[in-house]
């Protein structure tokens, strides 16, 4: 009994402390200074959420850009059920798929000769990576303009006005964000 009352004290206070206020001070703290990223950094179109910077989308017709293969289950850019293959990289069933996700991407882009960027055949560790390569975006451009008839060259541009340099300059790899490339290839064609 002795032991109870300061047991019962503590577990008061760090729920107090833990269960309630280093939540309300981190989620005030993130609302004041990062808005846009608190809140799932949310993509708005004509006052119509359509999707979020952060999370991959499923883009197959081919006047799109497409993302990284997505392995989340029940089906693909499953946002609820983030997940990667959990596949080491000689396992059959892994070395399978990146075989028909290559055949996939040849098959789509006839004039391609040289190797296949390797974030178009095989899955983010989320399933859900909202980037690709450069070298990735560039390997589709010629597929992607002729489906929209467009001039390769202004398509060019576009996908390099999208370009996100690497991260501090010095990590990663230049990237293109495929929501956002998509979002302003639809807004091209509008104007």
């Amino acid at each position: 009994m002795k032991l109870l009352r300061p047991l019962l004290v503590v577990f008061g206070g760090l729920t107090l402390i833990t269960g309630l206020a280093y939540p309300l001070l981190t989620t005030g703290a993130a609302q004041a200074l990062f808005p846009f990223q608190a809140n799932g950094s949310l993509i708005e179109r004509d006052g119509k959420v359509v999707g979020s910077r952060l999370i991959g989308q499923n883009f197959t017709g081919p006047q799109y850009f497409w993302g990284r293969p997505s392995a989340t289950g029940p089906m693909p850019y499953n946002a609820g059920g983030s997940s990667g293959s959990n596949l080491g990289p000689t396992n059959p069933a892994q070395l399978d798929a990146v075989k028909a996700n290559v055949a996939r991407i040849r098959a789509a882009h006839p004039a391609q000769s040289g190797p296949v960027p390797v974030d178009l055949v095989t899955a983010s560790a989320s399933g859900l990576d909202p980037e690709i390569s450069a070298a990735a975006a560039f390997y589709q451009l010629e597929r992607v303009a002729a489906a929209r008839k467009m001039e390769p060259a202004a398509l060019r541009k576009l996908v390099e006005s999208r370009v996100i340099g690497e991260t501090f300059g010095l990590l990663g790899e230049p990237r293109v964000n495929v929501l956002e490339l998509n979002l302003a290839l639809d807004q091209a064609a509008k104007a």
